[in-house]
């Protein structure tokens, strides 16, 4: 009888608890919903302005899955097909909209519309930052870096360090068509895009030229070296290393002497979503000026440049991409939406995640979920700018003010729910081990009959 005692005081104590938590977790998912219906992201925190009157107008007509594929159904789904591209390329954007229009629904025209958006950019060199002609390198030369991503397969196309051909995103393109590959770099991507048919062409111009001439008469000011004699403050190289003790390395500030904004930004990054929401991706940029002969930043980088996924949605990211390639950013967002958060709350955790080690760090990301509801998140600037096309607006450039210098980067807390589940294991573990005691004690007390 007392083993029966025992193991129904269990029993009773597991089921007071398992009602408790049950009452804590919807008590929990209540707060959670009603702050969802308030804001993407509570008034209290530091990011209140990640997204603009106009992106919250174009997200708020749609709540739900439901609403949203009832209402592409009716015919009136506002949101797709969809274009979106970091800053103000307009141009790209149009002819990108265009393509996409060309089918219903934009169907089957996603991949053709990135690709031929950012090819867009690379031949009207979009502020000198994207295509031939811009960002020379320490030896005067123009490289480009591309990439194209499929988010129903999940296969990537990239080029890197691409030598003498203009199409870049085109020839990324042929990466991932026609090669099991992802990335291609330097003269084996320029060989390669030359037997796949494409012109082979200078892509330093006079005016990238001039560029890379001021830079050598002033010393080479500034430049991307540390540590390395002769001083690279005041002086051109070569270098070579200077000895040093061992130390932890600093923030990397070389970059801080870059103002990322209109005329340094370094990329497009292009989302497309059809009406069955089939995205894909692109990048296309001529990297950092000044740069060190072989520097890849994060445009041509799956996760960190761009990130699809048909299940969940896509990102893109630009600014300073030596830091925000070590970040991830793109594929941070992606999963904070695969995880549940609203498009303004996922870019502005990618964001944080980067100001937290980073507080010189300027830059921007774009969320966009499979539904077509966008929002972006940036800092180091005061604002971002980006264009949009869908079939409530066509071709429309957007907005958004930036995160303040002082904003916090800790993103990391544990739920309830969570500690509750700990707690019941704790609990249960300790209970039995209790009943067990006094059953052994029981035994060991009464003798045998």
């Amino acid at each position: 009888m007392l083993r029966i005692y025992c193991w129904l005081l269990c029993c009773a104590a597991l089921v007071t608890l398992g009602q408790s938590t049950k009452v804590e977790n919807t008590e929990a998912s209540s707060r959670s919903s009603a702050s969802a219906t308030e804001s993407p992201i509570p008034k209290s925190t530091a990011f209140q302005d990640v997204s603009t009157e106009a992106v919250r107008t174009t997200a708020a007509p749609t709540t739900t899955t439901e609403q949203s594929q009832s209402n592409a159904a009716n015919g009136s789904n506002l949101t797709l097909p969809m274009v979106i591209n970091t800053w103000k390329f307009p141009e790209a954007n149009a002819l990108a909209w265009r393509i996409l229009k060309q089918s219903e629904g934009g169907l089957r025209q996603t991949r053709n519309a990135v690709v031929e958006g950012c090819t867009k950019c690379e031949q009207i060199q979009c502020d000198g930052t994207v295509g031939y002609g811009g960002s020379p390198d320490e030896l005067g030369e123009t490289t480009l870096d591309a990439m194209v991503m499929d988010g129903a397969t999940m296969d990537v196309g990239a080029v890197a360090g691409l030598i003498g051909v203009r199409d870049a995103i085109r020839v990324a393109r042929y990466v991932l068509e026609r090669t099991t590959h992802t990335m291609l770099v330097g003269q084996g991507a320029t060989n390669f895009a030359v037997a796949m048919g494409f012109r082979t062409d200078s892509l330093v111009t006079p005016e990238s030229r001039a560029m890379w001439q001021q830079w050598k008469a002033q010393n080479c000011q500034p430049n991307f070296w540390q540590r390395v004699n002769p001083d690279p403050k005041i002086s051109c190289g070569p270098y070579a290393p200077k000895a040093t003790p061992l130390t932890r390395w600093k923030e990397d500030r070389a970059r801080t002497e870059y103002k990322i904004g209109q005329q340094h930004h370094d990329t497009i990054g292009m989302v497309a979503i059809d009406a069955n929401n089939q995205i894909h991706t692109g990048t296309s940029t001529n990297g950092a000026r000044n740069k060190i002969p072989g520097r890849v930043g994060d445009s041509p980088i799956a996760g960190a440049g761009s990130y699809a996924d048909n299940e969940v949605g896509a990102a893109v990211a630009t600014g300073d991409g030596d830091i925000m390639m070590r970040f991830l950013p793109t594929f941070v967002a992606v999963e904070a939406m695969r995880a549940g958060k609203a498009p303004a709350e996922a870019a502005a955790e990618a964001v944080k995640r980067i100001v937290k080690h980073y507080k010189d760090f300027a830059g921007a990301v774009i969320a966009v979920n499979r539904l077509g509801h966008y929002a972006a998140a940036c800092y180091g600037m005061p604002d971002f700018p980006f264009v949009v096309s869908s079939p409530a607006e066509a071709t429309t450039v957007k907005t958004v003010k930036c995160m303040p210098a002082n904003a916090e980067g800790n993103v990391v807390s544990l739920s309830k729910p969570v500690k509750s589940s700990v707690k019941a294991i704790f609990i249960f573990h300790n209970l039995k081990s209790i009943c067990d005691s006094i059953w052994f004690i029981k035994e060991i007390s009464v003798p045998n009959s």
